[in-house]
């Protein structure tokens, strides 16, 4: 029966993602969201929405009756899960069915035998399948399994078995490193999914990360929509997706798509679903896992094969079986996406929260024959909480091969404007542009061959940055001023020393006359400058015979800074300024605002160098604050639940050579 209203039990990009979809296919819509999402854009996408009270994970998207009850409320037939939270939760499927609502996926019992990694291993290798050597660890105790593991050898990997996305995943390259290893994966898991089950396995170093898309009818049908690849990872959590994959021939496409079908087929696998493997550097593959349901990365599969996968899952739901084009379909072209996320890439992919001040990626540009898809979950005047994955978008570019993609990518992000929240767009971008990328020579390993600090040298913002910033500041100023407002700041008969302004201790000086520019930053004069037209917004300045057209927005004390030089986020230091209390050394630091979920130390412990002392979570991440030297702990400043902002000192340490 077709499906006439549907809730999407899920938030940001992927809601809204389907919302497109249903309304193409004159399908009502529901929204649910918490109370950080209420203005986000998915809400008002939705022809109705529904509050769930709270914040938490656990306490909104993560709870089924409230869901289900919202269903129920507004009338829906049909529940989406989208990703993550409850879309690959066997017992949630389950209640949708009791309730007498579609829940668009897998049968429950395909759910329950892929949903849990273990018993997916299991089936995999019954069905001949290769998979990884591995144990599992007991739910009530972690005593036991060294022994096992060191049978499988390290390193090894410690694994949720349920969710996804690089969740509650540690590497252990040693024995000692084990029974912490369990802990930390086990206390993400449970919050991130609801359930702390892991197993350990067998870690092969610097594989490629391939995937097949499978589509599967209520008539038994299994159909494989080709590979992806999924390579470029940072903590696990992929960040650049394509398809096809670069190293796979046509011999490996068929032999991994005939493994997956089987895998499809051995449960009866029904709707969108993928079959994840490792290629070792010999070509060979391993099983990896089955998402039962659609990924992040289904828009590469989309644009390649010209087929919309969330219809399909819609279709299908409704009892439809397969359509002829999709068993037919091929491949046409070359897509690439990249993860857009609100994070501080050079501070260790911290995630990041904050207000959105400017969100503009340009899409749907015809750039030598590609073509540019943003799938956005935030807008300007919207703000990323701490609670959920960071990910602000998806921009995806088509092209009729590889090199067309990247570059339509890669250029496409670097002219975006992205304003307030840091996000990894510089990364990105340098990724993209790298030889090894461009050449294909990727693999699991390449942000650890190559970290950020490499891929981003930070030489600091432009002198012409912060000059078009300076010059932006005065004319906004002469804007409000209520006299002489076509005068220059600080415009004097006779020449007179420059005007200065500061930026996170850079020093910038600058006197006009006419377009004539006299400037210095650092002391350094800037020879030759002219501003051939300054506003509050843009500046057209000419640097060392060169003329660039830089754009500026201020908000508050930041000046953000774009031209083709790069972006630069300055914040202007007071001149008048109250003097600030220097931090005691020994302070923790919260590097990004979150909860504390443990102290693990107390006023008058002896701590030493890199011991846990806070643990916070933010987006489903957790963070370990660790003394910074050896010495007595003399203070400690939060408890657990506390909320904490970037930059609260949460425990002091008196150091032993104080």
């Amino acid at each position: 029966m077709a499906i006439r209203k549907l809730l999407v039990a899920n938030r940001a990009e992927i809601a809204a993602r389907i919302f497109r979809t249903a309304r193409a296919m004159d399908i009502a819509t529901v929204a649910v969201f918490s109370d950080p999402d209420a203005g986000l854009p998915y809400v008002r996408q939705a022809g109705q929405s529904v509050r769930l009270r709270g914040a938490r994970p656990g306490d909104t998207y993560l709870d089924g009756a409230a869901i289900i009850a919202a269903a129920r409320a507004t009338g829906a037939d049909a529940v989406h899960p989208g990703y993550g939270f409850l879309s690959e939760n066997a017992e949630f499927a389950a209640a949708c069915a009791q309730a007498g609502l579609t829940f668009v996926g897998p049968r429950p019992d395909a759910i329950a035998a892929m949903g849990s990694k273990i018993a997916a291993r299991e089936l995999m290798a019954a069905a001949g399948v290769p998979v990884l050597p591995a144990v599992t660890v007991p739910a009530d105790s972690a005593a036991g399994v060294a022994a096992a593991v060191s049978e499988i050898g390290y390193p090894v990997l410690v694994k949720a078995a349920y969710g996804g996305g690089g969740r509650g995943m540690r590497l252990v390259t040693e024995r000692a490193g084990l029974p912490d290893a369990i802990a930390s994966a086990r206390r993400e898991a449970e919050s991130a999914f609801g359930n702390g089950a892991l197993f350990i396995e067998r870690f092969i170093d610097n594989p490629r990360h391939v995937e097949v898309q499978l589509l599967g009818d209520h008539e038994g049908t299994v159909v494989p929509l080709f590979e992806r690849e999924c390579s470029v990872q940072r903590r696990y959590q992929k960040i650049i997706e394509e398809a096809p994959s670069p190293a796979i021939d046509d011999k490996q496409r068929k032999e991994l798509c005939s493994a997956a079908v089987a895998a499809g087929g051995a449960i009866g696998y029904t709707g969108a679903g993928t079959v994840e493997f490792v290629l070792d550097p010999g070509g060979q593959f391993y099983f990896l896992e089955v998402n039962t349901r659609l990924q992040v990365e289904h828009p590469v599969t989309e644009l390649v094969t010209g087929l919309d996968l969330v219809e399909l899952q819609l279709r299908i739901a409704g009892g439809e079986p397969i359509p002829d084009d999709v068993r037919e379909a091929g491949i046409t072209g070359h897509a690439i996406e990249a993860r857009l996320y609100a994070e501080d890439t050079a501070g260790g992919y911290l995630p990041a929260s904050g207000a959105i001040h400017s969100f503009d990626i340009p899409a749907g540009a015809d750039i030598q024959n590609g073509c540019i898809r943003v799938d956005a979950g935030y807008a300007a005047g919207t703000d990323v909480s701490i609670y959920y994955d960071s990910m602000l978008a998806k921009v995806i570019a088509w092209g009729p091969d590889r090199d067309t993609a990247r570059r339509a990518l890669a250029g496409t992000l670097a002219r975006a404007t992205l304003h307030g929240v840091t996000t990894n767009r510089d990364l990105l971008v340098a990724v993209l542009r790298s030889e090894e990328f461009a050449a294909a020579a990727i693999d699991t390993g390449f942000l650890s061959r190559h970290p950020p600090q490499s891929l981003l040298p930070d030489d600091g913002p432009p002198p012409e940055h912060l000059l078009a910033a300076v010059l932006a500041g005065q004319a906004e100023r002469r804007a409000h001023a209520p006299v002489l407002r076509s005068f220059p700041s600080g415009w004097r008969n006779n020449p007179s020393a420059p005007q200065h302004a500061a930026f996170a201790g850079r020093a910038v000086g600058y006197r006009i006359s006419g377009r004539s520019v006299y400037a210095e930053v650092d002391g350094q004069e800037l020879a030759g400058a002219i501003a051939h037209g300054v506003t509050p917004t843009e500046v057209d300045l000419e640097l060392g015979g060169i003329r660039r057209v830089i754009a500026v927005h201020r908000v508050a004390d930041v000046s953000y800074v774009d031209s083709d030089l790069g972006h630069s986020a300055l914040t202007e230091t007071p001149r008048f300024s109250e003097p600030a209390a220097a931090l005691d050394a020994g302070s923790l630091i919260a590097p990004m605002p979150g909860t504390v979920i443990r102290v693990q130390a107390a006023v008058g412990d002896q701590v030493r160098p890199g011991q846990p002392v806070v643990a916070i979570e933010a987006m489903k991440m957790e963070h370990v604050i660790a003394a910074p030297a050896a010495g007595r702990l003399s203070a400690v400043h939060v408890a657990v639940g506390d909320q904490v902002g970037a930059g609260t000192v949460v425990a002091l340490v008196d150091e032993e050579d104080r």
